[in-house]
């Protein structure tokens, strides 16, 4: 079988959105290479082995495990992460909240990634700020274990602790504090859809209305941040004004929702104290 051939034969068993694109990426996979060798070399032959491993893989995409947990990696920031399922897969709009975060760290500021997961988050703010003292907790040693290999591989410079939120960190004290936390509705039908099926629901779902983790940071950010310091987050789509009132009745000021490129609120915000 050539590389069109198997292109078009996964292409063909493939369900969802992006059979195409979840083909190229899976037989890049296998072969080692870059989707663009594949157009490059259309009549190169797959060995058998190779077949094979396409096959199996191709399979268990169409039963619907995500294409980042079957090659192990996912590109964020232009940074290449290594997942298993015991992450969150880094998506593209999470990247808002990078950008939000570093228009307010301030010159060797120090930041707190909070429920880092892949180490996402905190690997791109310490890839664009190499001043900055950059911190990163999760819950789970099994997340805390790929933060670390992404961390090493990427040689970047970013203090991991396992706790549970705030509960390790003494009186440390940040000036921007940054959250892509648990969001979902426990009983909300998307939890049984897609991707996050396979994705680990602690870090999916968060009480009845979605908000539990939200409101325990909030409750508990302003013991960890230095007057002026930033608190952010990245939400659901109908959170906004959710997490604003919170924010606000914690005694945040300068609240404020940011909507990614489809229109949508995703990343809400607030300032701590005062300057000076």
């Amino acid at each position: 079988m050539t590389i069109f051939e198997a292109l078009q034969h996964a292409m063909a068993r493939l369900p969802g959105e992006s059979p195409k694109l979840d083909a190229e990426v899976l037989l890049g996979f296998v072969l080692g290479q870059s989707r663009t060798y594949l157009y490059t070399w259309p009549e190169r032959e797959l060995t058998a082995s190779q077949q094979s491993q396409l096959n199996e893989l191709v399979m268990q995409r169409a039963q619907g495990v995500p294409v980042a947990y079957l090659v192990g990696k996912r590109e964020f920031w232009s940074l290449p992460l290594q997942v298993n399922e015991h992450t969150l897969i880094p998506r593209p709009e999470t990247e808002l909240l990078v950008e939000q975060a570093l228009e307010r760290l301030p010159q060797a500021g120090r930041v707190l990634d909070l429920g880092t997961g892949t180490g996402a988050i905190a690997l791109a703010l310490a890839s664009e700020r190499p001043d900055a003292e950059v911190w990163a907790v999760d819950a789970s040693q099994e997340a805390l274990q790929v933060a670390r290999a992404n961390t090493d591989q990427l040689e970047l410079s970013v203090r991991l602790i396992h706790s549970d939120w705030f509960a390790e960190l003494g009186g440390q004290q940040f000036h921007l504090i940054v959250s892509n936390p648990p969001y979902i509705a426990e009983a909300d039908p998307h939890l049984e859809q897609g991707d996050v099926r396979f994705e680990p629901l602690s870090a999916l779902a968060s009480g009845a209305d979605g908000l539990a983790d939200i409101r325990r940071i909030i409750g508990q950010a302003p013991g960890h941040l230095h007057p002026g310091g930033w608190l952010l987050f990245e939400h659901g789509y109908d959170q906004g004004n959710a997490v604003r009132e919170l924010l606000r009745g914690a005694g945040f000021s300068a609240v404020e929702t940011v909507q990614d490129y489809g229109g949508r609120d995703r990343v809400t915000l607030g300032q701590w104290g005062t300057h000076g």
